[in-house]
């Protein structure tokens, strides 16, 4: 990972990614990590592989918790235990989700409340677990990723994209509710992010060629491109800031 800014206000924090060993997540771990940070996270496969990683990489290694975010009392009890150990959580970043594409007329309400469950719902319930929290230390981070699938009428996965508009407002609203406790709730919607999963499924030449000449930058973006931003937002440097929504698009839905 390439050397960013510090901010010393993020050394000792209890941090919380949801899906922070692939992908997005791991270069936020990572990133928390580098800051000195105590990081928890969780996803449903074994990640001690990677905590073995960045502790050889950062000589701090984060706390790996097992859960499938779309169970709630799952999740609580994971947050629960993030913060028995590391302390009250004052930065949490909801990264976890699932894009599976679908076709609207062959979507079953199964389907339907599974997408609701890992892509929004899960959002709620986490930002509810870590507020108590938040308000016992006098105040904490809250930072939603979304996406700017919202913003571009895209289609194929509309499930998927209407939770991501419900992230937004969800974001609103809790800043609104909850910043009188100094706790600020912001959101980041990227653009294409070239994650391992991404790269398996959807990308190919021609694809990227494409989104690329749409962005202003003509990189591709890479997780770690989205560190920064997180790290900002978690930190006393943006301890103005709350109700908002950074794109991290490249200047693609500008164009």
């Amino acid at each position: 990972m390439t050397e960013g800014a510090t901010f010393p206000d993020l050394r000792g924090a209890s941090v919380f990614i949801t899906g922070g060993g692939s992908g997005i997540g791991a270069a936020l771990t990572e990133a928390f990590l580098r800051q000195g940070a105590k990081v928890a996270f969780c996803q449903r496969s074994d990640a001690t592989p990677f905590c073995d990683a960045m502790e050889a990489a950062t000589g701090n290694r984060p706390l790996f918790l097992p859960c499938d975010i779309s169970v709630t009392d799952q999740l609580q009890l994971t947050l629960a235990t993030a913060a028995k150990v590391h302390g009250d959580i004052t930065v949490l970043v909801n990264n976890a989700a699932n894009d599976t594409r679908h076709e609207t007329l062959k979507t079953d309400q199964a389907f339907w409340d599974w997408s609701m469950a890992v892509n929004l719902r899960s959002y709620f319930f986490a930002c509810q677990s870590v507020i108590p929290g938040m308000k016992a230390a006098g105040g904490g981070s809250i930072i939603n990723f979304s996406s700017i699938s919202f913003m571009m009428a895209d289609k194929g996965y509309a499930a998927y994209i209407t939770a991501n508009a419900g992230i937004v407002g969800l974001t609103r609203t809790l800043a609104r509710e909850f910043g009188p406790d100094r706790i600020r709730v912001n959101a980041i919607a990227p653009g294409w992010v070239l994650t391992e999963r991404q790269k398996e499924l959807w990308v190919t030449p021609e694809a990227l060629s494409a989104h690329l000449a749409r962005q202003c930058l003509p990189d591709p973006i890479q997780p770690e491109d989205m560190a920064g931003a997180v790290l900002f937002l978690a930190s006393n440097a943006s301890r103005m800031m709350t109700s908002q929504t950074l794109v991290l698009d490249g200047g693609f839905i500008s164009s």
